[in-house]
């Protein structure tokens, strides 16, 4: 079975789009190659995760409990920040897949350094060579995430990016799943240096994600490049203030927070039942893996068809299922709560994935071009401040309680539910 065969058992043909980009005998295996390194670094995300294995890592060294705090922020805000500033140096390259292999490698690179800390470091030393390891790698996902959506924008057409992305969700779903079995065989008491193992082994998945990346053919940009010296600040500012429907993206974008945020008050509120933490976490993995096998194919081809209304409809899913959440944890006794937040984790991270996969298509869809990668750089630079100041104002909520703190989060997703129906369609099939 040749290139195309496979690529069309995956992503449902459009011979007119494909043609747009060279016919399917050059879109095919351009698209292969990305669906395959995306799901590497996903599935290699499952090992780096500030909200499940690094905190656990830092536990098992003897960190002080102050660092754990400081992963999700470090992970979240440290890839977004950069990338507005970042915009210019990305814009005088004039192949950008060599821009993701550049970040990719750093990410491989800093995940090593991660597994040789829980190997031989403890206590605080471990702790902050995690933290700046984390913070490279970071910095690191910033470059791969603008070069990943211009790239895919230069080689695959509209109609089809949605299940690209979906696709490599899914297949970093299966190694979710086999992380958490893991796990729970293993039981509470992981020692470093199995951590280590699964550090070292996540780090190989980036770096063959460099081999597969260094075979995409990438046609030459149209018109002058970007310069390094441009004012980014002067750029993204104007962009923003002059380009209404970006603009209206991003804000909405800022009001969806509410399946990414949601999941550790969910953690946190296990803890307090009778269900061992650690095992919680566990299950919690695998639900993850599960979301992931079960949403990454179905929200591609539905983000394809319109992601306008994906991301609309998850933000009002997800809020629904967190008010529910709500009101079955002051109702039902400790016992039963334990699964009822298993099951909302699980149906938070479904929801997630479709909103996740939907927003890249969207942002993709909504320009072509340098525009492409300054819209990528402004939101997620945008996002990254965003992230900041909601999780700081739904940590300050949280004083009052975790529920507390996930009714404002639903009631912002409701928010956005309803102008994200305002947003422009943008979609092929719209």
């Amino acid at each position: 079975m040749n290139a195309s065969a496979w690529y069309h058992r995956l992503v449902k043909p459009d011979s007119a789009a494909e043609a747009e980009l060279g016919g399917v005998e050059r879109v095919a295996p351009n698209g292969l190659r990305q669906l395959a390194a995306g799901a590497l670094q996903s599935a290699g995300d499952q090992v780096v995760n500030a909200k499940t294995v690094l905190p656990w890592l830092l536990q098992a060294v003897g960190a002080p409990v102050a660092l754990v705090g400081l992963l999700v922020p470090i992970r979240e805000s440290g890839s977004m920040l950069p990338q507005a500033a970042l915009t210019p140096w990305v814009l005088a390259r004039p192949r950008r897949a060599r821009v993701w292999m550049a970040g990719a490698t750093g990410q491989g690179l800093a995940t090593l350094a991660m597994a040789a800390a829980a190997a031989f470091l403890d206590g605080v030393a471990a702790g902050v060579v995690v933290l700046a390891a984390l913070a490279a790698f970071a910095l690191s996902r910033a470059l791969c995430s603008m070069a990943s959506k211009d790239v895919q924008g230069r080689t695959i057409p509209k109609g089809q990016r949605g299940q690209i992305t979906g696709a490599s969700t899914a297949v970093s779903g299966v190694v979710a799943i086999a992380v958490g079995l893991a796990l729970r065989a293993i039981g509470p008491g992981v020692p470093p240096g199995v951590l280590a193992a699964f550090l070292a082994g996540a780090a190989l998945t980036w770096f063959a994600g460099v081999v597969l990346y260094a075979g995409i053919e990438e046609p030459a940009p149209d018109g002058p490049k970007g310069s390094e010296g441009t004012s980014w600040w002067r750029d993204a500012r104007a962009l923003l203030a002059e380009d209404a429907p970006f603009r209206r993206f991003v804000t909405v974008r800022a009001l969806l927070l509410v399946s990414a945020l949601t999941p550790p008050f969910l953690v946190t509120l296990s803890a307090r039942s009778d269900t061992g933490l650690l095992s919680g976490l566990g299950a919690f993995v695998i639900a993850q893996g599960l979301a992931s096998v079960l949403g990454g194919r179905v929200f591609g081809r539905l983000a394809d068809r319109s992601s306008r209304w994906v991301l609309t409809a998850g933000a009002a899913a997800a809020s629904l299922v967190v008010l529910a959440v709500v009101a079955l944890v002051s109702l039902l006794e400790t016992e039963t709560v334990g699964w009822v937040l298993t099951v909302a984790y699980f149906l938070i991270s479904l929801i997630h994935v479709g909103v996740r996969v939907a927003r890249k298509a969207y942002v993709v869809d909504m320009a072509e071009g340098d525009q492409r990668t300054r819209y990528v750089a402004v939101a997620n630079t945008s996002m990254g401040v965003m992230l900041l100041v909601t999780g700081a104002v739904s940590a300050a909520i949280a004083t009052f309680g975790e529920l507390a703190a996930l009714t404002f989060l639903a009631l912002l997703g409701l928010l956005g539910a309803a102008l994200g129906r305002t947003l422009p369609e943008v979609s092929r099939r719209g």
